[in-house]
């Protein structure tokens, strides 16, 4: 089996601009929260906070690491370094914008979504995904924002990372050479 990485085309700031349009339209009067996903949420989040401003929410942003939520950590095993969550605010009744890079499955947004309701109970939860994949959704769980839908094969992953910058990869494993 061969690894295969390449780096897409994708122009991710063009996909955060109107994101960031999306989220003005949508919550422009609430002055929500920003929750990002550990580790590509949080990096999707912060690029957020920068373009829609610091006066746009209402607190700092917020962080999860839903390691101890997920639904499969037994299956394939705890990262050697989860750092905890942190949120600097009350959850109660208020409008929150919870952010990730990509959404797949649904299981890491309902992760996010139990250990959100751990901290009190939101008036509403916005969910923003830089990218979103067509196919392979386990629960019905989809983004109310989303930078871009893509439709990947079964062979193949796509992963943020933010070396000198977001860059987006998709990783094929499969086939042989």
């Amino acid at each position: 089996m061969v690894e295969r990485t390449m780096t897409t085309p994708i122009d991710i700031q063009a996909l955060l601009h109107a994101m960031a349009d999306d989220i003005r339209q949508q919550l422009g009067d609430k002055k929500p929260l920003l929750v990002g996903i550990h580790t590509g949420g949080i990096w999707v989040a912060k690029a957020l906070s920068e373009l829609l401003g610091a006066d746009f929410f209402d607190a700092p942003l917020g962080t999860l690491n839903i390691a101890y939520y997920r639904d499969d950590f037994t299956r394939i095993g705890m990262h050697p370094q989860v750092a905890p969550s942190d949120l600097p605010f009350a959850v109660d009744d208020r409008h929150l914008l919870l952010v990730d890079d990509v959404i797949h499955s649904g299981r890491t947004v309902r992760a996010a979504l139990n250990e959100l309701f751990d901290y009190g109970r939101p008036a509403s939860v916005t969910l923003a995904v830089l990218i979103e994949r067509e196919e392979g959704h386990e629960l019905p769980i989809q983004a109310d924002i989303s930078g871009q839908s893509i439709s990947l094969s079964t062979e193949q992953q796509i992963k943020l990372t933010n070396n000198a910058g977001l860059h987006l990869e998709i990783i094929s494993n499969g086939g042989s050479e």
